[in-house]
């Protein structure tokens, strides 16, 4: 295990706390108050992601050969996880399935276990990629042997941050399967997914670019400067906006963009133990009955596309939400955000570079931005971001439960 200093570098640490006074104030506590207060581990584990994206591009780069065998030839992709990990497939699935030209789906560890190969795409042979943090959910390993057992033209690749878990430690050795295991210091120790999310997508990501590792790089390391600035820049104006009183969240999104707005609307109903509900929710869709959830505690979040066709969709629904005097604030997440779609109370968090990385990397930043409004609005409702839940109901790891396998 990292000493809990060199989660984050210290020059990252000193000009976050230079330009984000809310951030010299709680470094500024010893670590035991920290700790007390239960900020420690997430607090790094959101802020040292843009550093540790390009370990993890290095890493992947590392690996191009031994993918390129196992992607050689595969008719259909499936991308599979728990919770977090189901999301982190999801924001890949749409720019694998266009540069890989095969069927690509995103399914939950669950409903493999419960429905088996009936879920699967057609296509043989397939590739399984198996998501996991820790690899010691009852999906996570139950989910890969139930494959192997039933499904001998499907190929596994298993991407986890846990090398002493179980996903990892059964596999490692085992022929039929490739396991890829992260740096360790992207193994989150709070409760939530944060630096481990983005971190599982941008490895997913390199399987649709294994012929263009300098373009990966080169979007890796966009990312990494983007995601910088937008911590050094915006942090203080989300943890403002945290303290209104907002009682629901709505995260609205469009393509693959909408994979971070299912994990910010995760993030913080996990954060706030359920005190704000959450709804995540396309643009196009949210007319078709969801728009009845926004009420006048409602904080709609608002992550835009950068290509003009989709975001004139986008702004047409926001236009008409404002029409209707619907929901408390908006925060709009963008490049060139038009004044017109700005109310009194919205904040709007300016992304620079935004069309040039391209919606389909950008997810990792929106999902930043949900990790700091839920983590500042987890302290504003007096709990603790390294264990929110503090009655138990949720863990870090899903609690053992038994699996029903269908019998030979």
């Amino acid at each position: 295990m990292m000493s809990p200093t060199s989660l984050v570098e210290p020059e990252w640490l000193r000009v976050l706390s230079e330009r984000q006074p809310i951030v010299a104030e709680m470094l500024a506590k010893s670590t035991e108050e920290q700790r007390r207060l239960g900020y420690f581990h997430t607090l790094r584990e959101i802020c040292q992601q843009p550093t540790t994206w390009t370990h993890t591009c290095a890493l992947m780069r590392g690996q191009a050969a031994r993918l390129q065998s196992i992607l050689a030839g595969i008719a259909s992709l499936t991308l599979t996880g728990s919770g977090s990990s189901e999301y982190a497939g999801d924001v890949v699935r749409l720019p694998l399935q266009n540069e890989l030209d095969i069927i690509t789906q995103a399914i939950g560890g669950g409903v493999l276990l419960t429905h088996g190969s009936r879920a699967l795409p057609p296509g043989r042979p397939g590739l399984m990629v198996s998501i996991a943090r820790s690899g010691d959910s009852p999906e996570s390993a139950g989910t890969l042997a139930l494959m192997l057992r039933t499904q001998p033209e499907i190929r596994h690749l298993v991407l986890t941050c846990n090398a002493g878990g179980r996903l990892a430690r059964t596999y490692q050795a085992d022929p039929r399967a490739l396991v890829i295991t992260l740096d360790e210091e992207t193994n989150d120790q709070g409760l939530v997914m944060t630096s481990s999310f983005t971190n599982l997508v941008l490895a997913a990501r390199f399987l649709g670019l294994l012929a263009q590792p300098e373009r990966y790089q080169i979007i890796c390391e966009q990312l990494s400067r983007m995601a910088s600035a937008f911590i050094r820049e915006h942090l203080g104006s989300i943890a403002g906006v945290a303290k209104a009183p907002f009682k629901r969240a709505l995260f609205l999104a469009s393509a693959s963009r909408f994979g971070a707005a299912r994990e910010a609307a995760l993030k913080m109903l996990e954060m706030t133990a359920g005190r704000v509900t959450t709804l995540c929710e396309t643009y196009l869709g949210l007319r078709h009955g969801p728009m009845s959830y926004i009420h006048g505690d409602t904080l709609v979040v608002c992550f835009l596309s950068s290509d003009p066709r989709l975001r004139a969709y986008e702004a047409d629904l926001l236009r008409e939400l404002d029409q209707k005097e619907l929901g408390l604030l908006k925060i709009l997440v963008g490049e060139g955000v038009h004044g017109d779609l700005v109310r009194d109370n919205d904040l709007v968090l300016e992304c620079k570079g935004l069309e040039q990385v391209g919606d389909e990397n950008f997810p990792v930043i929106d999902v930043i931005a949900g990790q700091l409004l839920a983590f500042f609005r987890c302290r504003e409702e007096g709990l603790r971001p390294d264990s929110p839940s503090e009655d138990g109901v949720i863990s870090r790891v899903v609690q053992t439960f038994a699996l029903h396998l269908p019998h030979d």
